[in-house]
């Protein structure tokens, strides 16, 4: 593969290192060493930020405005300097002002002022490139600007990923501009190469697969006036908002975690493409019925065996689709996405023509048991079926996702309990205590008796004894339609 090489690993700082503020000195030094350790901090960011551009003048001012950190962002992630207007820009490349204005937006960034000196020689060089695309027809201006959407929106939401969870925002403990911009630096120099290679490797690859992936379609037939012919399905997680409330966001962020890692390594293992992922939601499609099925029950019952996650249901359907900028859409889309909506927990429903397609195709593996036909809205009158494997006992109406659904609440009840006994054992602690601790006498006739102390073993006043609210829990959810549609 030709592109920019990864780093020698002799050139990679440690993690450890990289990760530490200020690692240019130890931590847990006394404050006696505080400026000592600023001092060796300062020297390490200056030395890097000459050797990206930067003046002492620009750096000594920096740390005068208290604003080290920034310059090393601006520096390091774009080493160039800002010194061309946007009208500058259009002149020097030949590109209309209005659709430099359009290439901007589309890529995600705020607009500017014809009169600021923002831009800098990788931005010529990049509208350079737009230029090269448009001008040797490897697209339409129209085209290359949704491209260029899809391109900022994407490395907008990898930039937020990346940098928000990690400590290169935000830098040491220490409320430190110096120490910050040393602990970015420390991570950027670590980091960014070598993102910069494995983002290269990431795209080169999937241009392969989609690429692949279309030509095999026309290959095989499924290209059509109407579009792709693909199977769409759509996971949900049952009770997910009702889980957030009680869930702190360190908690709610491992659950999303998981239910993102077993979506991805099921639908990606059998074959399948995840489309996006919607909050507790995974869209994905494939080209096959059978894969579909396959990975539509891999999901139900991944999620059914796992203890931090609730159950899903899945919605198949399949068509033809309309792809646009690595979405899909139209009335196939659609069907699946309504059938999601109405299945029980733990079940996988399918469309009419999803299962004529399967049950010709693999109708010893599955087994489908017809539901009564629903109106869904915008689409009308449509016939369902459950989907199972073949001598798997139907269960459109979700009794087991119902079972594995109560143990779940029982033990949140039980753990809820458990935190009401600890609060109201502390309270009593604390209670007693201050019920215990002898008052000041006050001087003269009229002072105030100290308060007798509670006796020993009696509750305080007002104190709610331990499992007295044992019967409060959480309530578990009614049962849905019984037939599961």
């Amino acid at each position: 593969m030709t592109g920019t090489e990864p780093p020698p690993p002799e050139e990679r700082q440690s993690p450890q290192s990289v990760l530490r503020p200020g690692s240019t000195m130890p931590l847990g030094q006394g404050p006696g060493d505080i400026a000592s350790r600023r001092a060796a901090a300062l020297d390490h960011v200056r030395k890097r930020l000459l050797e990206a551009g930067a003046t002492d003048e620009e750096v000594d001012q920096a740390v005068a405005d208290d604003v080290l950190d920034l310059l090393a962002v601006d520096r390091l992630l774009v080493p160039s300097t800002r010194r061309y207007t946007q009208v500058q820009v259009a002149q020097g490349t030949g590109l209309p002002l209005d659709l430099l204005r359009r290439l901007w937006r589309a890529l995600g960034f705020l607009d500017v002022a014809d009169d600021d000196a923002v831009f800098t020689d990788m931005d010529i060089q990049a509208v350079k490139l737009f230029q090269g695309m448009l001008s040797v027809g490897a697209a339409e201006v129209d085209t290359a600007l949704q491209l260029s959407r899809v391109i900022g929106s994407s490395m907008a939401r990898i930039a937020e990923a990346e940098v928000v969870p990690s400590s290169m925002a935000f830098g040491g403990a220490d409320d430190d501009n110096v120490l910050a911009a040393e602990a970015f630096t420390s991570l950027a120099d670590a980091t960014v190469p070598a993102m910069a290679w494995l983002l290269e490797f990431v795209w080169r690859r999937h241009v392969q697969a989609a690429t692949r992936r279309t030509m095999l379609l026309r290959t095989r037939g499924h290209v059509s006036a109407d579009g792709l012919d693909l199977a769409v399905g759509f996971a949900d997680m049952v009770g997910f908002t009702l889980l957030s409330q009680h869930l702190s966001q360190e908690e709610l962020a491992a659950v999303v975690r998981r239910f993102e890692e077993i979506s991805h390594d099921i639908v990606t293992g059998m074959g399948g493409r995840v489309v996006k992922m919607i909050g507790d939601e995974a869209m994905f499609v494939v080209e096959s019925v059978v894969a579909a099925a396959r990975i539509g029950l891999g999901l139900a019952e991944a999620y059914a065996d796992d203890e931090l996650l609730s159950d899903v249901r899945v919605g198949l359907a399949v068509g033809p689709v309309l792809v646009h900028d690595g979405d899909y859409y139209g009335p196939t889309v659609n069907l699946a996405h309504r059938i999601v909506n109405i299945a029980n927990p733990g079940t996988v429903l399918i469309s009419d023509e999803f299962h004529s397609r399967l049950m010709s195709e693999a109708g010893d593996e599955f087994i489908g048991q017809p539901l009564r036909p629903r109106v869904l809205k915008d689409l009308g009158r449509v016939q369902l079926w459950w989907c199972g494997r073949s001598g798997q006992e139907a269960d459109g109406a979700g009794w087991a996702a119902d079972q594995r659904r109560n143990v779940r609440w029982e033990r949140l009840a039980e753990v809820l309990r458990d935190l009401d006994d600890l609060r109201e054992a502390g309270e009593r602690l604390l209670s007693g205590a201050r019920r215990s601790a002898p008052e000041p006498r006050a001087s003269g006739d009229g002072g105030a008796e100290p308060e007798a102390s509670a006796p020993e073993g009696a509750a305080p006043e007002g104190a709610v004894p331990p499992g007295a609210r044992s019967g409060r829990g959480v309530e578990q959810s009614g049962r849905g339609d019984p037939e599961g549609s």
